[in-house]
């Protein structure tokens, strides 16, 4: 009735009507809508006419919609979508989201405010079947809109978690790669960690490692470090507004734990021992896990075993280096000595080691993440030997295999064949004489390092005489002076 009044007392403005006059007229369009909507809830629960009262408010809806008013279009839409949900008319509400979103002209602010609206409707579904066609239907509506794109990228997780619960991975790493919120300037950076790290968990889980690893390059690891102590800035007028993250998103120091257990998931499928070991150390450096003696004891095991487990390299010997000088090292000091035998330049016995320290090893198995390694006895072996060929590089220039074989306690041809691996490796440089049975670890010097060796020795050579003839006439002029005295 109101608004067949408006149409009779109101008629359409002349040609050369000024601009400014509409706004006024946004101002009787939404008392109107207000009372509108008031009746409508009335009749709803008088005669339960859904049909007529979204009519009604769609005509509400393009009166406002056609005249620009953000305010009432907004207030048009959210009722009709709540009408359809207090009704429990699902099917309806579908519908409607899809006619509303697709009339001429729609304003964004009104297609925004309908997407959010209806994303409050999902948990309280009746099924889930009912879920995912109403997720469905809201992704079809932000497809390709930038006002939504959070909205979108909230959805998908949502419909992927679903796929995930029926037991369709492949399905729900298709749909969660199909959004990349690392461009999402308004989105939370907490949330865009917890969207990828999602991402790479799905694609460990379906066993697609070389799309994990592209996926986890996205999160750089400095963002892990920023002091979130710190007080936000203001934005300043015309920068973009960053959303809040939701309440079930982790904090940054929990998501850095995350990360890295991710790419634990991902270094052991390769057997990457280092880098399992600093991805450990990066737990270890988390204030929550250092606190706790409980949490810190059991990782600084892990950096333990992984560092044992690593070939010999610079990166692995000053990891190395560095875990031994840890105050915490002393609490376990059985680990302490393991990584001792590693550093002291000795010939270490593999049977009174793997005595020694197989039930650590098999007690892992119950500790913080998991078991070792299926291959790591056999590779801790393997370090124990290439450690013992290194040390006897160190003392001898030229040595014979069946000596080496007995230090090794191994036999001729697996020494042979532990020595070749090393100098293929790079690791050593070492010659076998076969008939002599002679290995040389000497390296072969050509013609011009032979004459740079005799230069520098030459030059030593003088500068001892220089300093030597220095010094005899120092005591023959001391002498002399007393002898004038």
């Amino acid at each position: 009735k109101n608004s067949h009044l408006y149409q009779k007392n109101h008629r359409k403005p002349a040609k050369n009507t000024p601009i400014r006059s509409i706004p006024v007229l946004g101002l009787l369009f939404i008392v109107n809508l207000q009372s509108i909507g008031a009746s409508i809830r009335f009749r709803m629960d008088a005669s339960a006419n859904l049909e007529a009262a979204i009519e009604r408010l769609q005509n509400a809806e393009k009166q406002a919609r056609l005249a620009g008013e953000v305010a009432a279009t907004r207030q048009a839409v959210t009722e009709i979508l709540e009408l359809c949900f207090q009704a429990k008319d699902w099917k309806s509400l579908n519908d409607q989201i899809l006619i509303l979103s697709k009339k001429r002209g729609q304003l964004k602010q009104a297609v925004s405010a309908m997407v959010q609206q209806a994303m409050q409707y999902i948990d309280q579904t009746p099924d889930v079947e009912t879920r995912i066609e109403l997720i469905k239907t809201l992704n079809n509506v932000s497809a390709g809109k930038i006002y939504v794109e959070i909205e979108r990228a909230r959805l998908v997780k949502k419909l992927a978690k679903i796929k995930e619960e029926q037991g369709l991975i492949a399905e729900a790493a298709d749909l969660m790669q199909e959004v990349a919120v690392e461009t999402f300037g308004a989105m939370a950076k907490t949330e865009k960690i917890a969207f990828i790290l999602e991402q790479v968990r799905l694609c460990l889980d379906r066993q697609d490692y070389i799309r994990a690893q592209i996926l986890s390059r996205k999160i750089s690891t400095r963002v892990f470090d920023v002091d979130t102590s710190k007080t936000k800035k203001k934005p300043k007028e015309g920068d973009n507004v960053v959303e809040e993250a939701p309440a079930d998103i982790p904090s940054l120091l929990e998501l850095k734990r995350i990360y890295y257990e991710l790419m634990i998931r991902y270094y052991s499928h390769n057997n990457e021992y280092l880098e399992i070991c600093r991805c450990y150390k990066s737990i270890y450096e988390i204030p929550a896990v250092k606190e706790d003696p409980a949490q810190w004891t059991q990782v600084l095991r892990k950096i333990c075993w992984y560092l044992v487990l690593a070939p010999h390299d610079p990166m692995q010997s000053s990891l190395l280096n560095s875990t031994l000088e840890d105050k915490n090292l002393s609490e376990i000091p059985q680990f302490k000595t393991l990584l001792k035998q590693l550093v002291t330049m000795e010939v270490v016995q593999w049977t009174s080691l793997w005595d020694s320290y197989k039930e650590e090893f098999d007690s892992e198995k119950n500790l913080l993440g998991g078991s070792l390694v299926d291959k790591a006895a056999e590779d801790l072996r393997q370090r124990v030997i290439e450690h013992n060929i290194l040390v006897v590089s160190k003392y001898y220039s030229r040595i014979t295999v069946k000596r080496l074989a007995e230090l090794l306690c191994l036999s001729i041809p697996e020494t042979e064949k532990h020595l070749s691996e090393m100098v293929v490796s790079k690791a050593l440089i070492a010659k076998i004489d076969r008939p002599m049975g002679v290995i040389s670890f000497q390296v072969a010097k050509d013609s011009n390092d032979i004459l740079n060796s005799w230069a520098v020795n030459l030059e030593k050579l003088l500068d001892l005489v220089e300093k030597s003839c220095h010094q005899i006439h120092k005591e023959t002029m001391v002498h002399k002076a007393a002898l004038k005295v």
